[in-house]
């Protein structure tokens, strides 16, 4: 292999290999520790194919694919003789498949007959899509080794991850919702704009929409689905001031939103205090 595609091939590689890893550094308090693996997740993992190289030409030769984790729940309720409610959720920054794959989650995703998937975004700063211009951080050095088109690949990552989900389950195009938390919560409004007509009902937890709201317009103009904003007022990491500009933009658009603002709720600690009300929106909503 040439030199020069040897060392585009090492970066796009190189970072994979940390996903899994027990800790993930980020800047701006947004970092996430990894939980306990719950045993009612299944861990699992696919190949994941990178587009051809523009560079190779009219004839790339053959694709590179490198092995991703994501993470499955499947309620006990889930059959293949009946179609099944799907959510794809999303972690922050610094955070793996299983960052939300935990308690209240998958208590309620058992009760309401589920099936739950998580992607690892490509890696823990893939960003699910949204553009950014912004350098590596000094402080970041695994940021070094990302991929040029990282967060490009970080969407494949999540389209290909809900793709096998449909394929493996008898699952009900009526009822796919997305929900993520922070970097994941931002792509939740990116992708549910995106992808508006895939998703039943999307939710935002304590989005980290900052870098989106140059393009907010047109982000708003296709959420066409019905939204839920969770958002606590005490969080730090993302101000409750910034949440609060998408949801006043949310209503001066007429959208079909629910925000929930929780008095004291960190950055943390909405994602429990949320789950209910999640569970309760998505149930509430089918296409």
């Amino acid at each position: 292999m040439p030199a020069a595609k040897n060392d585009r091939f090492k970066r796009a590689l190189g970072i994979a290999t940390l996903v899994g890893s027990a800790l993930f550094y980020a800047p701006s308090g947004l970092a996430q520790q990894a939980p306990q693996v719950d045993p009612r997740v299944q861990q699992r993992a696919y190949n994941f194919g990178f587009p051809p190289d523009p560079s190779a030409g009219s004839h790339p030769g053959r694709i590179a694919t490198v092995n991703l984790p994501y993470a499955v729940f499947v309620s006990s309720k889930v059959t293949k003789a009946r179609k099944s409610p799907l959510i794809v959720v999303l972690h922050g920054l610094g955070g793996n498949p299983n960052s939300l794959m935990q308690g209240d989650l998958l208590d309620l995703a058992e009760a309401g007959g589920y099936i739950v998937v998580a992607p690892a975004g490509y890696n823990p700063r893939g960003w699910y899509g949204i553009p950014s211009d912004a350098p590596a951080r000094p402080r970041e050095p695994a940021a070094i080794n990302d991929p040029p088109n990282l967060t490009q690949l970080s969407e494949k990552d999540v389209r290909d991850v809900l793709a096998i989900a449909w394929k493996e389950f008898n699952v009900d195009e009526h009822r796919i919702y997305l929900m993520g938390h922070s970097m994941g919560g931002a792509g939740t409004l990116y992708l549910g704009s995106k992808y508006a007509s895939t998703w039943a009902a999307v939710a935002a937890i304590a989005p980290a929409a900052q870098r989106m709201e140059k393009d907010m317009e047109p982000t708003l103009t296709k959420l066409t689905m019905p939204v839920l904003v969770v958002q606590g007022d005490a969080d730090k990491a993302v101000p409750v001031d910034d949440t609060r500009k998408w949801v006043a933009a949310m209503k001066d658009r007429s959208l079909d939103y629910k925000y929930d603002e929780i008095p004291g709720g960190d950055h943390s600690s909405v994602i429990a205090t949320s789950m209910p009300d999640i569970f309760a929106f998505f149930n509430a909503h089918s296409k």
